[in-house]
């Protein structure tokens, strides 16, 4: 059967595309760039309509996928999930992806090094901890292992004492130490780490000040994460 175009327009909401008519009724949309190879009394087959369908569902999908990317970084993962919870075929999925991928959209390596960045910055954690939330963004065992191996978990440790270490004036050295250790290994440092970044912390808070911890089992400040 197939179909005559008997109109090209411009789409008032989104300029960057245009409505296809065929034998005067709306049929679909195009990318401006697609709809300029098409004109007005064109003959198009079943086939080619498909073909032109699949292009736009692609165009959008991955559309869809750049103004999520604009909110921050994502991975290849986190964007397939999110273009299939919109009801998008995994195959357009699939070529939208790719298309992403190589106009250097989408790194998952990139992402990574973002991820662990900006953990680093503002929220140190131990390598344990981002790797749980690097393999639930889909990021493979491996890309994990590489760039966490080049992370230095003792300095993200002492980084992340030092957010409680000085709110905890008061407290005997017992209760410090116990209350910073599970707040470490909530932070996903392993146990000689965080024994040993305790330690250090004592030292230098006594060398500071003296009377930084209470003499008996009295506490005053037991603020939580």
């Amino acid at each position: 059967m197939g179909g005559t175009i008997t109109a090209i327009e411009v789409q008032q909401r989104n300029a960057d595309r245009a409505s296809i008519y065929l034998d005067g009724e709306y049929a679909f949309g195009l990318p401006l760039d697609e709809a300029a190879r098409l004109h007005k009394g064109q003959v198009l087959s079943d086939e080619e309509i498909a073909a032109l369908r699949a292009i736009d569902e692609i165009a959008r999908a991955f559309d869809r996928a750049v103004r999520l990317l604009a909110r921050r970084p994502y991975s290849t993962t986190e964007i397939r999930r999110h273009l299939e919870s919109k009801a998008i075929a995994p195959p357009v999925v699939d070529e939208a992806l790719a298309r992403l991928e190589h106009l250097g959209y989408v790194d998952d390596r990139a992402f990574v090094e973002y991820w662990v960045e900006n953990r680093e910055r503002f929220n140190p954690r131990g390598p344990r901890a981002l790797a749980y939330e690097l393999r639930q963004k889909g990021i493979p065992s491996g890309l994990i292992d590489e760039v966490l191996a080049e992370v230095d978990s003792h300095d993200s440790a002492y980084r992340a004492a030092q957010e409680k270490a000085r709110r905890w004036r008061g407290l005997s050295r017992a209760d410090f130490y116990q209350k910073l250790g599970a707040f470490l290994t909530r932070r996903g440092f392993d146990y000689s780490l965080a024994r040993e970044v305790i330690e250090q912390t004592i030292r230098e808070l006594e060398d500071e000040d003296p009377e930084y911890f209470a003499t008996d089992d009295t506490t005053t400040n037991t603020d939580e994460e």
